[in-house]
């Protein structure tokens, strides 16, 4: 049985050539860098606070020592991604101090409004990491993972938060962009198949954590921002629809990938950030 994941489809969605190279030909090497060792470390020294918070008690959560805990995780992601890649990691020490001073920033404002972001009266936790296992048409599988998942017992509603790291918090833009919230309607659809909860019970929020704040500003930056996009169910069929079309556009009956030319969405945003922008012999940047 085949497997896909929101990566995927959100790849095949900005440029279905690029989704190509990467998941058909297997041409992509990615290689770690500070924005992934830092996002990955502090997402898991938040979930591990969380863990005690919800499981333990909340001053057994406050006395672990989260900055410890982080710099432990920024060093162990860093080696991780050493031995992962054949040349060295793009990341300097000067790269690592600073990331681990706005990671520290960060937790020091997690953890002043820690109840707000994350209730604990009548709240229990449904996981971390919790994952998507879902079958779909053509013999394959939706995987995916949720970064905290919590239940208010009193309510029976059920909230799946993704924390993401950025450098400077959502602007409108980037909360319109579809590639950035379709995911959280996907793991909304089917966790609510996998645990039959109705879709109307399940909320969806980004926890986004900045970096940096803006200098000069006239008014109070929060460095924790929180975001809901529309969840409802004209939303969720929208990208259903969308998901729809990436399987029938890639994969046969069998679950195999169609060997086809995809076409190239070239733009500024898309091309910016492609391993392949400069291997014409890969991508002429040419649509089809």
């Amino acid at each position: 049985m085949g497997k896909i994941s929101y990566s995927q489809f959100s790849q095949w969605d900005k440029c279905p050539h690029m989704w190509k190279l990467n998941y058909v030909d297997k041409l992509g090497t990615f290689q770690d860098n500070i924005y992934t060792i830092f996002g990955t470390s502090i997402h898991e020294t938040i979930q591990a606070y969380l863990v005690c918070y919800y499981e333990r008690t909340i001053k057994e959560a406050d006395s672990l020592p989260l900055i410890d805990i982080f710099q432990y995780r920024m060093e162990e992601n860093y080696k991780k991604g050493m031995e992962l890649s054949e040349e060295p990691l793009p990341v300097t020490l000067e790269e690592m101090k600073s990331f681990y001073q706005d990671g520290i920033n960060i937790i020091n404002e997690f953890l002043k409004r820690k109840n707000g972001y994350f209730p604990k009266k009548d709240h229990e936790l449904l996981g971390i990491e919790l994952d998507i296992d879902f079958n779909l048409p053509k013999n394959l599988k939706f995987i995916g993972y949720m970064d905290v998942v919590i239940h208010n017992k009193k309510t029976g509603r059920v909230k799946i938060v993704d924390i993401k790291t950025s450098t400077h918090g959502w602007n409108k833009w980037q909360k319109a962009d579809k590639n950035k919230t379709n995911q959280l309607l996907l793991y909304k659809k089917f966790f609510s198949k996998q645990r039959d909860i109705p879709e109307d019970k399940i909320d969806i929020e980004y926890l986004i954590l900045k970096r940096k704040l803006y200098e000069n500003m006239i008014y109070p930056q929060k460095r924790i921002q929180v975001f809901s996009p529309a969840s409802g169910k004209p939303s969720i069929n929208r990208v259903m629809a969308r998901l729809e079309e990436f399987i029938t556009d890639c994969f046969d009956e069998s679950g195999e990938h169609n060997q086809k030319d995809y076409n190239k969405i070239v733009s500024t945003k898309n091309c910016k950030y492609c391993e392949f922008k400069n291997k014409p012999e890969l991508c002429d940047r040419k649509m089809l």
